[in-house]
């Protein structure tokens, strides 16, 4: 493996996730404070709480997003096109979508694709991008290939493996096929499973630009120790290590 990077690039590989339904108003404010102390891509928090996430984030590189018909993708797409204009409406710039898996699974792939171009086309029509996510531990591999062949042609911004509360999350076989069989156009999200620092160096092999994390923190502060650089100064507060 290839050991050349720098801390802004693996930084900037992070959306540090703030999506377990438990997580105090505290939790969710300590949590915003740590993503902008280690300026990560964004933070990715429950929808009622993006509004103010957004106003926190406001004048730093991080940006604010959310998630739409998540965990398990089966709200009806008036009801994900009514979440995403909300999202939008609360200074969301990154939003990502939950597919209708059980659609999927039957092969309904034009349901599949009007879902996800109506939200796509409304999403880029305010400014901001979309991340799709298959939920990769329900579908065999020709559904996976088709959903990016489907992600590629309506011009998503990132395919993503899994929401986390599946039976498991990322893969390298899963990430390579994702990568594959994407237009280079499309970027790659991995959630679910990335750990450590180790884990993220492994998926970036494979031309994986974000991962969703929860243990931001310790990947980030070794990323620095293997750099020889200073630790991040650390908040009074416990560090949020829940999520997806």
């Amino acid at each position: 493996m290839t050991q050349s990077f720098d801390y802004p690039s693996i930084a900037k590989m992070i959306d540090h996730s703030l999506l377990n339904p438990s997580l105090t108003t505290r939790e969710l404010e300590d949590g915003i404070a740590l993503a902008v102390r280690y300026n990560v891509a964004s933070v990715c928090i429950l929808p009622y709480y993006l509004a103010r996430c957004a106003q926190l984030l406001a004048g730093t590189t991080v940006n604010a997003s959310t998630t739409i018909g998540f965990p398990h993708g089966g709200h009806t797409t008036a009801v994900k096109l009514a979440e995403a204009r909300q999202a939008l409406n609360d200074g969301g710039r990154e939003l990502d979508v939950v597919i209708n898996i059980g659609k999927a699974r039957s092969g309904d792939w034009q349901y599949v694709r009007d879902e996800l171009s109506a939200l796509a086309v409304n999403i880029h029509a305010n400014g901001a991008k979309i991340k799709v996510i298959f939920e990769n531990a329900y579908l065999d591999d020709a559904a996976k290939i088709r959903l990016c062949g489907i992600c590629g042609e309506i011009g998503v911004d990132w395919v993503k493996t899994s929401t986390g509360y599946a039976p498991s999350g990322a893969t390298l076989p899963d990430l390579e096929l994702m990568r594959k069989h994407s237009p280079a156009r499309v970027q790659i999200k991995a959630a679910g499973g990335i750990r450590d620092l180790d884990a993220l160096l492994a998926v970036r092999e494979l031309g994986v630009s974000r991962v969703g994390a929860t243990r931001t923190a310790s990947m980030l502060e070794e990323c620095r120790n293997r750099l020889g650089l200073d630790p991040i100064a650390q908040s009074t507060a416990s560090p949020v290590q829940a999520g997806y």
